[in-house]
């Protein structure tokens, strides 16, 4: 071989040297498809666990739970109704232009106007209004004192106010732009979304090349992908798919307790359960005790409030619901007619179908009339959403704010002003406001034990278990769950 051939061997092999190793992609299947990609229009899991790797938001939590900056650096309380937010230079959207104060002002009043229809308004309409000051600075002005502010802001996403004005919704749901450390690629729908690595991420760089969620409504499929290879991660998992997984040396599973409270829900202007009488009724048939610790099995623990400790909030003094079902027979006999109405349960895939199942046989069992309506989670989304008078007579749920405060829960499940909330009841509005609004903690939660007590003794809701979650992974896959159950890509990685 002569020198200029070998100079030329030695540069290839030099090259391929050079070379960055090859990044491998991460597959995910959730439980369905995610309702919106654009982080302001919607909350559910499968949403949340695609559009928070697209963006960036205000805070956020570090996995200890802990509350740390992300687009906004510091901040500082200038009063009880003013928090000043040092927004961070040098961050870029995903179309190369810089993510500015102006940018995170737009989308303050976005989540905040009425007319966009956020499902996170609830959480958000304390804002009065947000302003750029001193250059790069954000001032947020409240209505009134707010404790929950700062970790509500932790689900503030940071949207880019050129792209929502020049596309519309719509058109930002279908192509969402953001500045985290994944960039949205393609939505198939029905199928799956893939996103890419952000190479210009300012923050820790994520080692997956692209991320593929794929809509998997069967639990049976999710687990029989992720033993087959074809998946690298599985959501919903429940006590029996990680029993199946337990003995195969490629998989495992990993838990932790959430914030999120399971409960049902009925409507209180439909009968049966618009009857006071017929909704203790139904209390007393379910059996908290025996769906957390006997039919789930993951660390699950029965609830008799809309918080659990992990929660500011949580009361110590509400008692553990009684389960009767004889008694419960009996109260139904009484009004045969009116209980025996029939009664649909609302329903989706990412919900434990076991759990559902279960309650409807419970109710079934003391006299009631209940069929089980499964649909896909945006029809659900939509439904539970509704007017009053059109929401489904029963609906299963498991509510998370991610904020670890009483506020995120019982508000926007028992204020009259939520959509999501069936409940009118002026005290318990006012009760809502006072916990909301007031800075002494315990007045705070003076009042949250007053509204878990009505709660309570006039069954306007039924709280049942605090959940935990579990996932399926690939052995090889480092990542830590956390309560708020994010699933940030840029916190995970491949061990080999």
């Amino acid at each position: 071989m002569n020198t200029l051939a070998k100079g030329l061997m030695s540069g290839v092999a030099l090259a391929v040297l050079a070379l960055p190793a090859f990044a491998r992609d991460l597959t995910i299947d959730l439980s369905g498809e995610p309702a919106s990609l654009d982080p302001h229009m919607q909350w559910n899991p499968d949403s949340y666990y695609v559009y928070r790797n697209i963006f960036d938001n205000l805070v956020t939590r570090d996995n200890d739970g802990n509350i740390v900056p992300q687009i906004a650096t510091s901040w500082e309380y200038m009063s009880d109704t003013e928090l000043v937010l040092e927004i961070r230079e040098g961050v870029a959207f995903h179309d190369g232009e810089p993510l500015t104060a102006e940018d995170v002002v737009f989308s303050v009043q976005r989540i905040i106007d009425p007319e966009l229809g956020s499902p996170q308004l609830g959480q958000f309409n304390q804002i009065a209004s947000a302003e750029v000051v001193d250059g790069n600075k954000v001032k947020l002005t409240t209505k009134g004192p707010y404790p929950a502010l700062l970790a509500q802001l932790v689900k503030l996403s940071v949207v880019p106010q050129h792209v929502v004005e020049e596309v519309g919704k719509d058109g930002f749901n279908a192509a969402p732009v953001g500045s985290g450390p994944y960039a949205f690629d393609e939505w198939n729908r029905g199928v799956s979304v893939t996103l890419t690595k952000n190479e210009n991420y300012w923050g820790d760089m994520g080692v997956f090349g692209a991320a593929i969620y794929r809509a998997v409504p069967d639990a049976a499929t999710r687990i029989a992908d992720l033993q087959a290879g074809a998946a690298d991660l599985v959501v919903g998992l429940d006590s029996d798919g990680a029993m199946q997984l337990a003995g195969n040396p490629a998989v495992k599973t990993l838990s932790v307790p959430t914030e999120r409270v399971a409960y049902l829900g009925w409507n209180l202007d439909k009968p049966p359960f618009s009857d006071p009488d017929l909704r203790r009724a139904a209390s007393l048939a379910i059996d908290s005790q025996a769906i957390a610790e006997g039919l789930l099995g993951a660390g699950e623990v029965p609830m008799a409030q809309l918080s659990s400790p992990a929660h500011f909030g949580y009361s110590n003094s509400i008692e553990a619901y009684e389960y009767d079902p004889e008694e419960a027979a009996e109260i139904v006999s009484g009004k045969a007619n009116l209980a025996a109405t029939p009664a649909t349960f609302a329903t989706a895939p990412v919900f434990d179908q076991r759990v559902v199942q279960a309650l409807q046989q419970m109710l079934n069992d003391v006299g009631f009339n209940i069929s089980i309506s499964m649909t896909d989670m945006p029809t659900y989304l939509a439904a539970a959403r509704g007017p009053r008078a059109d929401k489904p007579e029963l609906n299963f749920g498991r509510w998370s704010c991610a904020c670890q405060d009483a506020d995120g829960i019982a508000f926007p499940l028992l204020h009259s002003s939520s959509a999501w909330s069936r409940v009118r009841n002026p005290e318990l509005d006012k009760l809502l406001e006072t916990a909301r609004l007031s800075l002494d903690a315990e007045v705070r939660q003076d009042a949250y034990d007053e509204v878990h007590r009505i709660v309570r003794d006039e069954y306007l809701i039924r709280p049942i278990y605090q959940a935990a979650v579990l996932y399926g992974a690939k052995a090889e896959l480092e990542f830590v769950p956390t309560a708020n159950e994010s699933l940030f890509l840029n916190r995970m990685s491949w061990s080999e």
